[in-house]
């Protein structure tokens, strides 16, 4: 069932080829940095879509590497990348991180803001804030709040957000987990995408007029992406800020038709642009 679901929404698509990937953190990363790693080595490709994203091959672990310890650089999936860099947060906002660790996109944030605005860092798990604090710590993020706390409260902060990041929890996908297919069922992604309709709806509670989100998912399930999407269209008053990389969205999908603006969000696929399974989707409150 679920293969013939994939089937319908791209040919192909059991052929991966995800590469491995790094993000230049340049709050801390001397101007060299390139070079330090290619002389040690590393074979380092630029990724286009990306402003500090680069693909690399290497014969040791750059995780254990002086340039990863000393937070010069963050191994980051490359589509993990295009939220915060689609959400494009300025020095003088205010942005709320609803689901954080282990601060990937966090300390992305920080980068993107050159450490000034102010930035509340959500995490309900608290066994997942000791590697989120670490992160921020190894990669020199200093405008950001950690709140153990569970992103459905999110208004108990008392803030009204500039700009908002809703990486949501999700059912992931078959490039990341072996034997996916056999372990999930259509009623997973039916309960993840309620789940992330309540978040949502927080978040746009949370949102100034004229605020920008951006949503996304390691999910291709159509449930919790573009279905999430024209379900915000339809209840919480906003807009959608297209997108222009990756693949469009899908605005039918079997028995059900999305708004034409949903094909405004952008969908990345292994055997398209060599990255896992990942949706993005940038909203606007009017």
């Amino acid at each position: 069932m679920l293969l013939e679901r994939y089937g319908e929404l791209a040919e192909d698509f059991k052929k991966t080829s995800i590469r491995k990937s790094f993000r230049v953190n340049t709050l801390k990363a001397p101007k060299d940095i390139i070079k330090r790693l290619e002389a040690k080595g590393v074979e380092i490709e630029k990724i286009p879509f990306l402003k500090n994203g680069y693909y690399y091959e290497s014969s040791f672990s750059l995780g254990s590497s002086i340039e990863y310890l000393m937070g010069y650089i963050y191994l980051q999936e490359a589509a993990s990348q295009v939220p915060v860099e689609v959400l494009q947060p300025s020095k003088e906002d205010t942005v709320l991180d609803m689901a954080a660790s282990p601060g990937s996109k966090t300390t992305q944030l920080g980068s993107v803001m050159n450490n000034q605005g102010s930035i509340y860092a959500l995490e309900k798990d608290k066994r997942r804030i000791p590697s989120l604090v670490n992160n921020l710590e190894r990669c020199g993020v200093t405008n950001t709040t950690v709140f153990n706390m569970n992103a459905l409260d999110v208004k108990k902060l008392g803030v009204v957000f500039d700009k908002i990041l809703l990486d949501a929890p999700c059912s992931g996908n078959f490039c990341v987990e072996k034997d996916f297919f056999n372990k999930r069922k259509i009623s997973d992604f039916n309960n993840r995408s309620a789940l992330q309709k309540r978040l949502l709806e927080d978040a746009f509670s949370v949102l100034k007029k004229g605020g920008l989100l951006v949503y996304s998912t390691c999910s291709l399930e159509p449930e919790e992406d573009e279905e999430v999407v024209n379900w915000a269209l339809k209840n919480l008053g906003c807009e959608v800020i297209p997108l222009s990389i990756g693949s469009r969205g899908v605005t039918s999908f079997y028995d059900k038709e999305y708004a034409d603006e949903v094909s405004g969000c952008a969908r990345f696929w292994p055997h398209r642009h060599g990255t896992q399974g990942f949706f993005v989707a940038k909203l606007k409150k009017l």
